[in-house]
């Protein structure tokens, strides 16, 4: 069985989320660290150009975003599940609400000014300035407005009021009694908060939201050993990607097997990845594609967020 490869960076709040992940799995995985901000040419010769952080290489198999990547380690490992039985559609549209208008206020509140002076106060103003230069390129072109930190400010509190309450209430230690997707896909933008000491009050000021998040942080993050990025790209380069998944190939816009198209996210990171389509499922989009340095490889993406165009 080929080794679990994540690719990410200590900081970054969507690898704090898949961290998390293989740790609530209680899997052993291979650490890359990647750089914060781009060129990241050694991420980008396995995935043809996408760019956001974090990213699950298994084999000769490119795993793209967190949503997929809880499905793929699902598979991996059957339970304990991130899509408990009866409760799949919940579990998968709180994290989705969470990843992006959750997120979306943590990336508000964390690069207020007084947030980023002590965030960053240990950079030079010019590593500064290439940091929030990049944040702008990735958050351009796409779907996501940015929200501004006023805005951000004036609705935390309803957030934060719902859910201190949802947990109050609930029977069980999570969100939705036992742990599930949602939990993750909500902590990790808190983790980003409770990062300073400026931010941190915003979580703090919530007792049954704190002691949730300290349950989903105890399930750590699993067994890790590094890896360099070369042995990476080695390993895609010596391995065969997976077998295709049994499910009818299903595109509704007409797109066929075998046709060369470009797939990129909707709302921020829109870089397209260009390939053959092999397969199209209720869940998971798949690109054969060839690079000289990474070999054959299978780029997965999943269906929702993402869109399909003629190459």
């Amino acid at each position: 069985m080929s080794e679990l490869i994540l690719h990410h960076y200590p900081t970054s709040p969507f690898a704090e989320k898949a961290r998390l992940l293989l740790g609530f799995k209680g899997l052993s995985w291979r650490s890359v660290h990647i750089s914060p901000v781009m060129p990241k040419p050694d991420l980008t010769a396995l995935t043809g150009g996408y760019r956001r952080t974090p990213v699950l290489q298994i084999g000769a198999d490119i795993y793209c975003d967190t949503s997929l990547i809880a499905r793929r380690l699902d598979q991996e490992k059957a339970l304990p599940a991130f899509f408990p039985e009866g409760q799949e559609m919940i579990a998968a549209t709180f994290a989705a609400w969470a990843d992006s208008v959750v997120f979306q206020h943590a990336v508000s509140l964390v690069f207020q000014p007084e947030s980023v002076a002590v965030r960053f106060g240990k950079l030079s103003p010019e590593a500064i300035k290439a940091f929030l230069a990049d944040r702008a390129g990735l958050f351009s072109g796409g779907s996501a407005s940015r929200l501004s930190a006023e805005q951000a400010k004036h609705q935390w509190p309803t957030i934060m009021t719902r859910l201190e309450q949802q947990l109050q209430r609930e029977q069980g230690d999570f969100l939705f009694g036992e742990p599930s997707i949602a939990d993750f896909a909500l902590a990790h933008s808190l983790w980003f908060l409770k990062a300073t000491p400026v931010t941190s009050p915003l979580v703090d000021a919530y007792p049954a939201v704190s002691a949730w998040f300290g349950r989903v942080m105890g399930f750590g993050h699993g067994a890790s050993s590094e890896m360099t990025s070369a042995e990476a790209l080695e390993v895609a380069r010596n391995a065969t990607p997976a077998a295709l998944p049994n499910e009818q190939f299903e595109e509704p816009n007409g797109f066929e097997p075998g046709q060369q198209v470009k797939i990129a996210a909707i709302d921020y990171g829109v870089d397209p990845v260009v390939g053959e389509l092999l397969f199209a499922g209720s869940e998971e989009l798949i690109l054969r594609r060839e690079d000289e340095r990474g070999g054959v490889v299978h780029v997965h993406f999943p269906r929702f967020g993402f869109r399909i165009e003629k190459h």
